[in-house]
């Protein structure tokens, strides 16, 4: 990767002088502060972006060493009322989504006032259904208007959501709900991307199969050719909101800032999934603060964050944290960017998006097959661009630069992970001129070391690569993986005693700006989907012709690392290209569609 000596100020001007983080100077104050005067800063903090019922005891208390973290313990609050009731007053009437379909002509806008009525009945059904505070509800489906709301409903009534990626299959959506306990699954008959429209319903019949836990099953209806509810326990969901016994407000239930909100699976190092869980108060802080600082998110603002929900940045900036700052959101569902690339463009000014996030792969897609199609669309809306969820190479930021930016506004390369709750490395729009790939600056709180994995001892010298630790807690750090502490301190803790393992690579330039390298560990980044390799092993060699399977990442044009195998049969006479792409379809079914093999090579040992 290239070094740091080439920057890019020229979206710098006196309109960025309003921003909360205006310049170096107001940066240094306010990062020194986060980290020599934790209590006090983030106090403040808690107090300016949150509403508390009840405020906390103690400010932080943190042991890395046994992978204890609490922020606000003591403090009482709810994540929908922070949300949604308490803009009301104010913003009832202003739009919170502008939902596109796969067709751009067909959009739905929710106001804050009707995404708290939904919420609210919908919370109502929840508890009919026996919810209740503390219990887990799987939510799998995809980008659809319903899926925000479901989340609300149960942040609502102190239910755990965890939202499972509708590409995952059968077998891992089934290893979810069975791990997180899950009493209710919330789905929708079928899911849309380009032309291609998947069933969702068989997967969910499989999969609950081994999930006796389960209890019922909510569907939203999607198409209108719709199946058969052939199971006892599936109920439409538009049926079930007609019971006029239910009510239309729900109050929100009191929750500690430290009672779990959500469980996020990903791919682990070591095979199966697991599953991250984020308290209330802490990563609701920092989803409120790096939504508005880092995207410097005004009134007038249209953010669209072209991930799905169920990753964390979908979780964190198309859900939580535009809400907490009553921000307006493009939501969009089943757009194929690998088919229709120049799509992205035609929402951004159809929409009049003003703030874009995105991954890497997109725009490298855009650059590759439809560079000539940011120019076939008014893009005068648009006053930020921004990656994230993959290493970002100087070469396509360039290339966006002099495209799409054209020097009017800044691009920006974010760093987060699942763990991390969201951002913890990106620039600050107005602080300095950006680098080409490079994150820049830590976010508050977040005291990166990066160290050399031949010594275990802090790099000397700028530019040295090595891994990427953190030596202090900020608010949105993960708590623990749900049911399995240890594995949680293994993972995150005890691979350096004292820090927080990213799993990442880095280094830090001559001006002390960060770059993120890529992964270290058994996991690949593949298109902004983390993929472990052990599972990706696992499955292939679960296949009958499959003696023994080998897998690794490799520079990929358009998704940054794609995935070689290297693969023996149990016959080699039977290798053929046809079973190379049963063996990529096998691997799909079993993990998720995102879970594509790039490359096949058969060997002899």
């Amino acid at each position: 990767m290239a070094g740091g000596s080439e920057r890019y100020g020229r979206h710098l001007g006196k309109k960025w002088q309003a921003t909360r983080v205006g310049s170096p100077e107001l940066y240094k104050e306010l990062y020194n502060r986060s980290l020599n005067e934790p209590d006090k800063f983030w106090a403040e903090r808690a107090e300016e972006y949150l509403s508390w019922e009840k405020r906390w005891e103690t400010v932080v208390q943190s042991d890395f060493e046994e992978g204890q973290i609490a922020w606000f313990r003591g403090g009482v609050l709810n994540a929908a009322y922070n949300c949604i009731d308490r803009h009301l007053d104010q913003l009832g009437n202003v739009p919170a989504y502008y939902w596109v379909g796969v067709n751009p002509e067909e959009s739905i806008t929710t106001t804050y006032r009707e995404l708290h009525d939904k919420t609210n009945k919908f919370a109502a059904l929840l508890k009919t259904y026996g919810v209740n505070r503390g219990d887990r509800v799987v939510i799998y489906m995809p980008t659809c208007p319903e899926l925000p709301v479901a989340m609300l409903a149960c942040a609502r009534i102190g239910a755990i959501h965890c939202v499972v990626h509708s590409g995952i299959g059968a077998p891992s959506l089934a290893y979810r709900t069975q791990n997180c306990g899950a009493t209710i699954m919330i789905t929708a008959d079928c899911m849309v991307s380009g032309l291609k429209e998947t069933r969702l319903m068989s997967r969910v019949s499989a999969a609950i199969d081994e999930c006796p836990s389960v209890k019922s099953v909510i569907v939203v209806k999607h198409d209108t050719d719709a199946v058969r509810l052939d199971n006892e326990r599936f109920v439409w969901l538009e049926d079930a909101l007609q019971d006029p016994t239910l009510p239309a407000y729900v109050p929100p239930e009191p929750m500690d800032a430290e009672d779990p909100l959500f469980i996020l699976y990903v791919c682990g190092s070591t095979g199966k999934a697991i599953g991250v869980v984020h308290s209330h108060g802490g990563y609701l802080l920092q989803a409120a603060m790096t939504t508005q600082l880092v995207f410097d998110l005004k009134e007038r603002d249209k953010l669209w964050v072209t991930d799905d929900i169920g990753w964390i940045s979908g979780h964190t900036y198309m859900v939580y944290g535009p809400l907490l700052n009553g921000a307006s959101s493009v939501v969009s569902q089943g757009i194929n960017f690998n088919a229709d690339p120049g799509k992205l463009w035609s929402i951004t000014a159809k929409q009049k998006v003003s703030k874009l996030c995105l991954f890497p792969s997109t725009m490298r897609r855009v650059a590759r097959y439809e560079p000539d199609s940011v120019g076939h669309h008014d893009l005068s809306s648009l006053e930020m661009l921004a990656f994230m969820e993959q290493e970002l190479e100087p070469e396509l930021w360039k290339w966006t630069a002099d495209h799409v930016s054209k020097g009017r506004f800044p691009i920006l390369n974010v760093y987060g992970q699942t763990e991390t709750g969201g951002i913890v490395i990106a620039p600050f729009p107005a602080v300095a001129p950006t680098k080409p790939g490079a994150c820049s600056l830590p976010f508050f709180g977040v005291k990166p070391i990066i160290l050399d994995p031949s010594t275990g001892d802090a790099v000397m010298y700028p530019n040295q690569e090595g891994v990427l630790c953190m030596e202090s807690p900020w608010p949105g750090i993960a708590r623990t993986i749900f049911n399995d502490h240890d594995r949680f301190v293994e993972s995150a803790f005890s691979r350096v005693p004292g820090l927080f393992f990213t799993g990442d690579g880095a280094k830090q330039d001559e001006d002390g700006d960060y770059w993120i390298l890529g992964r270290i560990d058994d996991v690949i980044n593949a298109d902004g989907h983390r993929l472990g390799i052990p599972e990706l092993e696992a499955t292939l060699v679960s296949h009958d012709l499959v003696a023994e399977a080998a897998v690794v990442g490799f520079p990929h044009p358009i998704k940054g690392t794609g995935v070689y195998t290297f693969i023996l049969l149990s016959d080699a006479t039977l290798a053929s290209d046809l079973l190379k792409k049963e063996l990529i379809e096998y691997t799909c079914e079993l993990i998720g569609d995102f879970a594509v093999i790039d490359l096949i090579q058969w060997v002899d040992t």
